[in-house]
């Protein structure tokens, strides 16, 4: 699965990598970790308990055995969405040890959004929980359930056939053309990716993860799952986030490290036993920016002091604030090990771009939107506007590009315009994020609607439900007389946003 319009990106430098990671691939680096005592726990679920590495290594070993005998050859996508489980991650592994593409996919998402992503990716078989969910719009694709044919005979070959250089991971993000499009990460993007953290956050086989973030998500997948098995730790998955479930599991396991997103810290901050949290070694905040007076109070009544990191679905982990040294609240930290980071352009504040072996080398099928994100020199055009201050250390300030960021989740406009004008009794829509102290941003629908038309808002929201996932559908919808556009007619985003921000209410 070539994809030649990236031949104009430089070669990534992996020296700061050991050898045996920079040459090889992700299930291989996990491989070494399982033979290195295998009887040690892994993973946790309440329905299986603990799952050791010898047990994880023969359940994926045949589970990638089953896909390559139902006809999954290397390169073939395989389109993975379920709830968080030891199966999921399983399904996973066997995968990539397939040599397959995960295409991990929302669980929310609607019959409208799986269909797309379905279309743009031709899987060739899907690991679902429920296995309806294709039914309107591939029902000829072959589906299986999380975890099936772990329990076959291991192969004795044909596995483990990936290199640095082959893809691995296929996710969707939307854009601001509209319909979301694939992130192809290699090997070596996602090896450089959980290396890095892994390096710079001191993680060992000694810790334990308390994992209740999604693993559709970069931040679950892609830095709890593949930082836990690169490091040789273990794992406690949650399905969900519920504040007494990660305190209890914490206690429980004798946990020593916590990754969440904002709006998960700003439900604990206030919990009665937020102070157990002091107990862990390291609690780790990202996906979205942590406001700053978040990160003191939780401090205050914890003792520690949260790291906030920044990473993007087409480079996985950028810049973190240092596990030994000072971490600043509204700051973003440090490169990682093996990334570069400029302000393009040069001057004090501008979009960050980024280089390095974590960064991804194309958009599926997109060469258009591939150019698009790099500059003539080879650096990827994150779209976010950053400062660095004297230290080197980086803050997000903004966005270039037009971005809403709901508890955690990347929501672009675009999409949710697009469903809303399919509504027969809208003529204009223009969506804009409204500052909210627990999401971050709520999504906001700003209409203007057909001559002699009404709208009712919660018709409106129903009828979103059928097309979007729950976290791009508008929580607050406004009905005015015109949208701010300039004299050609163009939308003016300021304005907008300013628009939404008068109305909110309150």
């Amino acid at each position: 699965m070539d994809l030649p319009w990236s031949a104009h990106l430089p070669d990534p430098s992996h020296d700061w990598l050991p050898a045996d990671l920079a040459t090889g691939s992700l299930t291989a680096a996990w491989a070494r970790r399982w033979t290195e005592d295998p009887d040690r726990p892994a993973l946790w679920a309440a329905d299986r308990g603990w799952v050791t590495r010898r047990d994880l290594e023969r359940s994926t070993a045949a589970i990638a055995g089953s896909l390559r005998s139902g006809g999954v050859a290397p390169g073939d996508r395989v389109l993975v969405s379920a709830a968080s489980s030891i199966e999921l991650v399983e399904s996973h592994i066997g995968a990539l040890r397939a040599g397959a593409v995960v295409v991990p996919v929302h669980t929310g998402y609607t019959e409208r959004e799986l269909g797309h992503v379905v279309a743009d990716a031709e899987p060739v078989v899907a690991v679902l929980d429920e296995p309806d969910r294709l039914a309107g719009v591939a029902p000829d694709l072959r589906v299986v359930a999380p975890g099936s044919g772990g329990d076959a005979e291991p192969p004795t070959d044909g596995i483990d056939i990936a290199g640095p250089d082959d893809p691995a991971l296929l996710p969707y993000t939307s854009g601001t053309t509209g319909r979301p499009k694939g992130v192809v990460l290699r090997h070596r993007n996602l090896v450089a990716g959980a290396a890095a953290v892994v390096t710079a956050w001191r993680w060992t086989d000694a810790d334990r993860l308390v994992l209740c973030l999604p693993l559709f998500h970069m931040h679950g997948l892609g830095v709890g799952i593949h930082g836990t098995l690169l490091s040789g730790g273990s794992a406690v998955i949650l399905p969900r986030f519920e504040p007494e479930a990660i305190f209890d599991a914490a206690a429980e396991h004798e946990a020593t490290m916590f990754f969440g997103v904002p709006t998960m810290y700003s439900r604990l901050v206030d919990h009665h036993r937020v102070a157990e949290l002091g107990r862990l070694r390291l609690c780790v905040s990202g996906s979205a920016p942590l406001p700053a007076d978040l990160h003191v109070a939780l401090t205050d009544r914890t003792g520690l002091r949260v790291i906030e990191r920044y990473g993007m679905t087409e480079t996985v982990m950028n810049i973190s604030n240092p596990h030994d040294g000072d971490r600043r609240p509204g700051a973003v930290g440090l490169p990682l090990p093996g990334v570069e980071a400029r302000i393009g352009g040069g001057g004090e504040e501008g979009e960050i771009e980024l280089r390095g072996p974590n960064v991804f080398d194309g958009y599926w099928a997109r060469p258009d939107a591939t150019a698009d994100a790099f500059t003539d020199d080879g650096w990827f055009k994150t779209g976010d506007v950053g400062t660095r201050d004297a230290d080197g250390y980086w803050r997000i300030v903004g966005r270039s590009k037009e971005l809403i960021i709901s508890g955690g989740f990347n929501v672009f406009p675009r999409e949710v315009e697009d469903v809303l004008v399919e509504h027969p009794a809208v003529a204009e829509a223009a969506v804009a994020g409204t500052p909210d102290a627990e999401w971050g941003e709520i999504v906001t629908a700003i209409v203007v609607t057909e001559a002699g038309a009404t709208i009712d808002h919660d018709e409106l929201r129903t009828f979103c439900e059928e097309r979007l996932v729950n976290y791009k559908r508008p929580r607050l919808v406004h009905v005015v007389d015109s949208l701010p556009r300039n004299a050609m007619g163009k939308l003016v985003r300021p304005d907008l946003d300013a628009l939404a921000r008068d109305l909110a209410p309150g």
